[in-house]
C-alpha cells in the first residue's frame, strides 16, 4: 500500500548523479559552506515552498527565492531530485531545507555536487536558544532525525525552531550582502514576532485543554501538539507506517480505531497531503463518533505564507477543541 500523493517523478535510485530521495534512515551529512559576498544578484534556492516563505520574509525584495517543491499534493519525503534541481542547488547562493531525512534529495545534490553552497539546515536549529526547553531536550536524543520518541523532522511546527531559521537565513544573507545586512536582521525579527502570535494560540489551547487526548494520522504535527500541551494518543506503530507508507498491522488500525468508537480522544489531526484507504477509514470513524477533524499539509496551500498557515493550523485545533 502506498500513500495517495501526486508523483513527481526525477531521476531513478539508479541515476547517474546519484540525486536520489530514496527513504533512508539517515541523512547524509553535510557542511554549510561558508558564506561570502557575492558578485550578483542573490537567489536562494528551497526545498520546499515552508522554507521558500519563509526565506521569501527575511530576504523581502532583495534576493530571488525559488521553490523546488510547491506542489501542494506532493510528498516532500519520496522526492526524486531532476538534473535541473541539481543545477538550481549548485547554483543558488543559499539553499534552504528542512534537514533530519525529511527532504534528504537536497542533501544528496549537496554531497554529489562537489561545490560548496552556503546552507540553513532548519533541523540543526531545534535545539537553539530559540527552540523552547523540552525540545533541546529531545532532539538530542536521536541521530538520524525520524520521528522515534520524542523527536521529529516535521521542525516547521515548531515555529520557534522556524523563527531561529530565519534568524540563520539573515546572518547567510548579511555575509553574501553586507550592505544590505541591517535590512535581513530587520526583517528576521518581524518574522519573529509574528510567531509569537501563534504561540499565543497554543498558550490558549495549553491552558484552556491542559493534557487533552487528541490523535493524528501521522506525525506531521507533533510540535503543534506538543506546544499545544496536549496528550497524543495515537499508537506509534500505527503513525510510523503511515509516515513510512506501508501497512499498518490490524491491531494497530483497531486500536487506533477505538480511540474513536470509544470517544477516548477530543480531536483527530489529519494529514490531507497524504492518505489512503487507511487514513480515510480513520478520518470517517471519528467524524461518525463527532469527533473534530483538524486538516493539516506537509507544504503550504497556495497563495498563503507560513504565518498565515501556521496561524491558521492553531487556530483550527483551538476551534476544534473547544467544539467538542
Amino acid at each position: 500500500m502506498r500513500r495517495t500523493t501526486t508523483a513527481l517523478v526525477g531521476l531513478s535510485c539508479a541515476a547517474a548523479l546519484t540525486l536520489s530521495a530514496c527513504s533512508s534512515d539517515a541523512e547524509t551529512p553535510t557542511t554549510s559552506a561558508p558564506a561570502t559576498a557575492a558578485d550578483g544578484p542573490i537567489t536562494i534556492v528551497a526545498s520546499t515552498n515552508v522554507w521558500g516563505s519563509v526565506a521569501e520574509a527575511v530576504a523581502g525584495n532583495l534576493a530571488t527565492v525559488e521553490s523546488i517543491i510547491a506542489d501542494p499534493s506532493a510528498d516532500p519525503h519520496s522526492y526524486e531530485a531532476s538534473p535541473g534541481d541539481a543545477a538550481k542547488v549548485a547554483e543558488a547562493s543559499l539553499v534552504v531545507y528542512n534537514g533530519g531525512g525529511y527532504d534528504e534529495f537536497i542533501t544528496d545534490i549537496l554531497s554529489s555536487e562537489g561545490k560548496d553552497v552556503p546552507s540553513v539546515n532548519a533541523f540543526e536549529l531545534l535545539d537553539s536558544d530559540h527552540a523552547h526547553e523540552e525540545s533541546e531536550n529531545t532532539a538530542h536524543e536521536s541521530a538520524d532525525g525520524h520521528s522515534h520518541g520524542e523527536v521529529n523532522e516535521h521542525v516547521w511546527y515548531n515555529v520557534e525552531t522556524a523563527a531561529a531559521t530565519a534568524e540563520s537565513i539573515a546572518d547567510k544573507l548579511g555575509q553574501l550582502d553586507p550592505e544590505n545586512a541591517a535590512q535581513y536582521t530587520t526583517n528576521a525579527e518581524a518574522f519573529h514576532e509574528q510567531v509569537h502570535a501563534i504561540t499565543d494560540v497554543t498558550a490558549k489551547i495549553a491552558a484552556d485543554h491542559p493534557a487533552v487526548p487528541v490523535a493524528q494520522t501521522e506525525p506531521i504535527a507533533h510540535y503543534l501538539i506538543e506546544e499545544s500541551g496536549l496528550d497524543d494518543k495515537t499508537p506509534e506503530d500505527f503513525k510510523d507506517a503511515i509516515e513510512e507508507g506501508t501497512d499498518p498491522s490490524p491491531a494497530s488500525i483497531a486500536a487506533t480505531r477505538d480511540l474513536f468508537t470509544s470517544n477516548s480522544v477530543e480531536a483527530l489531526i489529519y494529514n490531507i497531503q497524504t492518505q489512503d484507504a487507511v487514513t480515510q477509514d480513520i478520518r470517517s470513524t471519528a467524524e461518525a463518533a463527532g469527533i473534530p477533524v483538524v486538516e493539516v499539509t506537509e507544504t503550504l496551500p497556495e497563495g498563503q505564507t507560513y504565518i498565515e498557515w501556521q496561524t491558521k493550523a492553531a487556530q483550527d485545533l483551538d476551534a476544534a477543541l473547544s467544539a467538542s
